[in-house]
C-alpha cells in the first residue's frame, strides 16, 4: 500500500509524463511541418516512451491500491525558431524531470518506503539515458552546422538505448 505523500508525489509524476509526451508530439509535428521528417520520427518515437513511462506510473499506483488521477495536460509551445533550439528544450526539460524522479527518490527514502524506492530506480536510470542522448544529439547538430540534411536523415539511428517501445528505427 502506498503511503499518501508517495501516490500523491507519484500522480504529480504521472501529469509531468503525460505532459512530456505531448511536448515531444507538439515538436515532431513542428519538425514535420518543417521538413525534418527524420527529426520528426525521432521525436514521435519519444513522445511514445514518455507516454509509456506515464502508464507505467499509472499502473503502479493501483497496483499498490493507490488511486492514479489523470490530470488534463498543459498545451505545450508548438514552434520553435530552431531545431537546435528546440534540441536545447528538450535537454532542459529532461534535466527538469531527471530532477522530478530525484524529489521522489527522497520522499520515498523519507517515508520508508523501500518498494517504491526499489522501482523508482528504472526511473533514475532511464534518465540518465535520456539526458546523455539529447547532449549527443545537440553535439551532432553543433558539428552539423549548417547541413540540416544530413543530421536529419541520420538521427532516426540515435535513440536512446533505454527506450521502451522497441520499435526499430525506419
Amino acid at each position: 500500500m502506498l503511503v499518501k505523500k508517495v501516490e500523491d508525489i507519484l500522480n504529480v509524476q504521472v501529469d509531468k509524463e503525460g505532459y512530456s509526451s505531448h511536448l515531444y508530439l507538439a515538436m515532431a509535428s513542428w519538425a514535420e511541418n518543417e521538413g525534418y521528417k527524420g527529426i520528426a520520427e525521432w521525436l514521435y518515437v519519444q513522445a511514445e516512451e514518455e507516454r509509456i513511462h506515464m502508464l507505467k506510473l499509472v499502473r503502479y499506483i493501483n497496483e499498490r491500491d493507490g488511486h492514479a488521477k489523470i490530470a488534463a495536460v498543459k498545451e505545450p509551445p508548438a514552434s520553435f525558431s530552431t531545431v537546435k533550439e528546440m534540441f536545447d528544450k528538450v535537454l532542459e526539460h529532461e534535466r527538469f524531470i531527471s530532477a522530478s524522479i530525484n524529489d521522489i527518490v527522497k520522499i520515498c527514502i523519507d517515508e520508508n518506503d523501500h518498494t517504491t524506492h526499489n522501482w523508482m530506480q528504472w526511473f533514475v536510470n532511464e534518465q540518465i539515458e535520456e539526458e546523455a542522448s539529447v547532449k549527443d544529439i545537440i553535439d551532432r547538430l553543433k558539428l552539423a552546422g549548417n547541413q540540416l540534411y544530413l543530421f536529419d536523415r541520420d538521427i532516426v539511428g540515435m535513440r536512446s538505448t533505454g527506450g521502451t517501445t522497441g520499435a526499430p528505427a525506419t
